[in-house]
């Protein structure tokens, strides 16, 4: 079982980047989840996939599973490109797009 590495992304409800600099060692589902027969909850016998750790820097996580003799992969975020976007340029006569009003 592998431990993953990454930067915790953005949730889906904010547009901004807030909560989205710790990364995160978690690990693998190393046993099958089995369905409860009476409640129909599903479980499993693998703790360790419950376990997510924090971390401030990518280097504090990889020295974590280095020292615990953890096998690690890292996943790097992908760099944010920012593009300027100025509301008057809807109205510019070498506008590209349609004009839609």
């Amino acid at each position: 079982m592998r431990a993953r590495i990454y930067r915790q992304p953005k949730t889906a409800m904010q547009s901004g980047q807030a909560n989205t600099g710790e990364w995160v060692l978690e690990w693998g589902q190393s046993a099958p989840r089995h369905l409860d027969p009476l409640m129909g909850w599903t479980g499993s016998t693998d703790t360790r996939s419950q376990v997510r750790l924090f971390f401030v820097e990518q280097a504090q996580a990889i020295a974590y599973a280095e020292r615990e003799g953890l096998a690690y992969d890292l996943e790097r975020p992908t760099p944010k490109r920012f593009v300027p976007k100025v509301y008057s340029d809807n109205f510019a006569p070498g506008r590209r797009q349609n004009w839609t009003h």
